[in-house]
């Protein structure tokens, strides 16, 4: 295989059906790329997950290249195997070409036409991102830090482009936060409200609390955090039972004036604030962090990337939009950014990518990791 042309590999990884957990034997594939340029390669699996870390050099700066090669199912409808990685009219199509298996490749063929004097190219691959994310990256992170390891700047390959290749590049995600109140009162008849409690009033009142406040006018690099419900479930089909119980979704993106402890706390007060006034109610929250924010300030990293990408005749520029990554884990090692291929078709059917857009994030990668070790001599 001609490791500096990322078409090959893209497809040998397309073609490995690595739907969360499962590897499939991609992380096989990419180990032996790897191992054919020169990268010493370590495998750390926990529980269902394998994971990867590799690393060609050992003095100097540690640049990281971060993705992963799981994927979502592909789903019903596609045109081709979702698994074949058939190429037509100059696109290569498959599940996990945009999201982000091409741009591993990619990572690839950069790391095999530059090799610094000084300094070492790394890569974290995990295969748990695509789901609960606890058996990946985290871990992994830990692991090699426990080591002895040390990153000094990593960038990600999520496909961040929109219009063009290189044309939106990551320095930040917000934060999520998704939580389920439930409200539990007794049942009854509506003519009879004195013998019954309703749950659908203090639900009603902790959701209107919630909602009224607003969270912030916005942070640097961020648009503002919303809160935004996403459901309310009474189930209850008739118009003269009083429901024994009534719930409510919602989620939170949140820039940096938050953490996610410091919503989970508000979210109690708000909790004891209503409940005070039902006292023969129950109200329950159950809350989970999926994200903490994550911002890497422009400076030399990202101006890096900026140029790199807009030497592809692209117009990039800085982003903080979209969901959550695992460069949220990454951000407390080094800083991070995140570039890819486009995203228009991540996660649905017929996924796919032009094969000349492969081959331009191949050369905005190498382009950076010059850039790179440029700035450290």
């Amino acid at each position: 295989m001609n490791h500096t042309d990322p078409l090959p590999l893209a497809q040998e990884l397309i073609r490995r059906p690595s739907i969360t957990p499962l590897d499939a034997g991609a992380l096989d594939v990419l180990a032996a790329s790897l191992g054919a340029i020169g990268f010493s390669v370590r495998r750390y699996p926990f529980g269902d997950v394998d994971n990867l870390y590799a690393k060609r050099g050992a003095n100097g700066r540690n640049f990281c290249f971060a993705g992963h090669v799981d994927v979502v199912p592909p789903g019903d409808g596609w045109r081709v195997d979702p698994f074949s990685a058939t190429i037509e009219d100059g696109w290569l199509i498959g599940r996990g070409a945009a999201d982000m298996k091409a741009a591993i490749a990619a990572m690839v063929a950069a790391a095999a036409r530059f090799s610094p004097e000084d300094g070492s190219i790394s890569f974290l691959i995990t295969g748990d991102e695509e789901g609960p994310a606890i058996d990946g990256t985290v871990k992994l992170l830990d692991a090699i830090h426990a080591e002895g390891e040390r990153l000094d700047a990593c960038l990600v390959g999520e496909p961040t482009s929109v219009d063009a290749v290189g044309d939106t590049i990551k320095n930040g995600r917000r934060g999520s936060l998704n939580a389920v109140i439930t409200a539990t009162g007794r049942q009854g008849h509506v003519a009879y409200p004195k013998l019954a409690l309703n749950p659908v009033s203090p639900l009603l009142d902790i959701v209107g609390l919630l909602r009224n406040r607003m969270l912030d006018s916005g942070a640097a690099g961020f648009d503002p955090s919303n809160l935004e419900v996403t459901s309310i479930d009474v189930g209850n089909p008739t118009h003269n039972v009083i429901p024994a119980q009534a719930s409510a979704r919602f989620n939170i993106r949140f820039n940096m004036h938050h953490s996610g402890q410091s919503l989970l706390d508000w979210i109690e007060e708000c909790r004891a604030r209503v409940q005070r006034l039902y006292p023969g109610a129950e109200l329950k929250v159950a809350a989970r962090v999926t994200g903490e924010p994550f911002y890497t300030p422009p400076g030399a990293l990202t101006d890096l990337a900026l140029a790199a990408a807009g030497r592809t005749g692209a117009r990039p520029a800085l982003s903080t939009s979209g969901g959550t990554s695992d460069a949220r884990f990454i951000r407390g090692f080094c800083p991070v950014v995140e570039l890819g291929l486009q995203n228009a078709t991540a996660h649905m059917v017929d996924e796919r990518v032009r094969i000349d857009d492969i081959a331009a994030l191949a050369n905005i990668y190498r382009d950076i990791l010059e850039g790179y070790f440029a700035q450290a001599q």
